[in-house]
């Protein structure tokens, strides 16, 4: 995969004279420290952290973690203190922390958006004039800019208030128009500071929703800020954990709900459902581990219940459960199957967790096998395999 941003090293410093916190930095000292010693703030430290393009990569933590912080150094709206902030350019990378100032503009315009908790949109202007701002001001001509303007209004279903004004409209549509801002650049990084954090939880459910379906049209390069574990855990490809302006863990969201790196980790995660986020691949057992059935059998559950063999392709050749022929269905598929006791559920590795658990429910407890895309047998999912992984045991 391309890299689209890439902190290397990065240390962020408020105020006049940065050299003695920078000083302070490399002992490893607090922001608290810093403060009472230098007067200094400490926005961030030691920052290293590699995005790839098409990816949602979301920076969270509590208040004053340094996550904005760092989110501000892409497009230099924080100055980097130390290190590099690396952008790509079309076929090449350009520091952003060091590039002249035509160079900066180059890439404000063209690539890298961004959007705000605040929406800012202006109130004289209507919804049209609004998504068209950077457009206008990059000196993109007339005619190109309303056909763009117009794709994206219709992109985020806003087509039908293109002559309405802010006011007129609610707080999730006025949040659709800073989207569709910065959608109309054709920006490949997108930048989103809390954008839905001002808004009640059902509309902030529907746009994050909306989010996810317009990711898999535009395939942007998103860095998103969130306190929100949540919202973190359902938008995020990667997850990046802030404390005290450093970061702490970087992972897939299932990574950070099953291997936290520390105990703030830990205790950040505590009240997070892990159905929410995990899958049948994080929590099945290997084909490998699976004990013998004997002459070319293996068992699939721990109870002994269901055995089968799989070819040298992998392909299961034969199975049984009780000693009958098993019925595989899907267990997207249980509830047009009521259980008669000889069939077998089977899921992706990427099914997720309650879809496997319903399937358990449903046939009483049995385990479920997992096959990949080409129909290979990869592992197994039983009962103490879901407990394990829901009560991170």
């Amino acid at each position: 995969m391309n890299v689209a941003v890439d902190f290397k090293n990065v240390d962020i410093v408020f105020g006049p004279d940065t050299a003695d916190a920078l000083a302070m930095v490399d002992r490893g000292a607090t922001r608290a420290e810093i403060l009472e010693q230098t007067g200094n703030v400490l926005g961030c430290a030691g920052a290293n952290l590699t995005i790839h393009e098409g990816e949602i990569s979301v920076l969270m933590g509590l208040s004053g973690s340094g996550k904005s912080t760092l989110l501000r150094a892409v497009n230099r709206l924080n100055i980097v203190s130390r290190g590099q902030v690396l952008v790509k350019d079309g076929e090449k990378m350009v520091n952003v922390v060091s590039c002249d100032a035509a160079t900066l503009r180059r890439l404000r315009q063209n690539q890298v958006a961004m959007v705000f908790q605040q929406f800012g949109l202006l109130p004289w202007r209507t919804v049209e004039e609004n998504v068209g701002l950077g457009l206008e001001l990059a000196g993109v001509p007339d005619a190109e800019r309303k056909a763009r303007v117009d794709k994206q209004l219709k992109l985020v279903n806003l087509d039908p208030w293109a002559k309405k004004y802010a006011h007129e409209l609610s707080g999730g549509m006025q949040q659709r128009v800073g989207l569709a801002r910065a959608f109309a650049t054709e920006a490949p990084i997108l930048l989103m500071d809390e954008p839905f954090s001002a808004l009640d939880p059902l509309i902030r459910t529907k746009l994050q929703d909306e989010l996810l379906q317009l990711q898999k049209t535009l395939k942007k390069t998103i860095i998103f800020v969130s306190h929100d574990l949540e919202e973190a855990l359902k938008i995020g490809s990667h997850i990046t954990i802030m404390e005290g302006g450093r970061i702490v863990q970087t992972g897939a969201p299932e990574d950070i709900v099953l291997r936290p790196a520390n105990d703030y980790v830990r205790d950040f995660i505590a009240n997070v459902n892990p159905l929410s986020v995990l899958t049948a691949w994080n929590v099945m057992r290997d084909r490998r581990d699976l004990e013998s059935a004997g002459r070319g059998w293996t068992w699939l559950d721990r109870r002994k219940t269901t055995r089968f063999k799989v070819d040298k392709d992998g392909l299961v050749a034969a199975a049984e459960r009780d000693g009958k022929p098993v019925e595989w269905v899907s267990c997207t598929d249980v509830e047009q199957h009521p259980e008669d006791g000889t069939q077998v559920y089977w899921a992706n590795p990427g099914t997720p967790l309650k879809t496997v658990m319903l399937a358990m429910h449903r046939s009483q407890t049995a385990p479920v096998a997992l096959f990949d895309e080409q129909s290979r047998f990869v592992g197994a999912i039983g009962v103490r395999d879901v407990l394990s992984a829901v009560l991170r045991r």
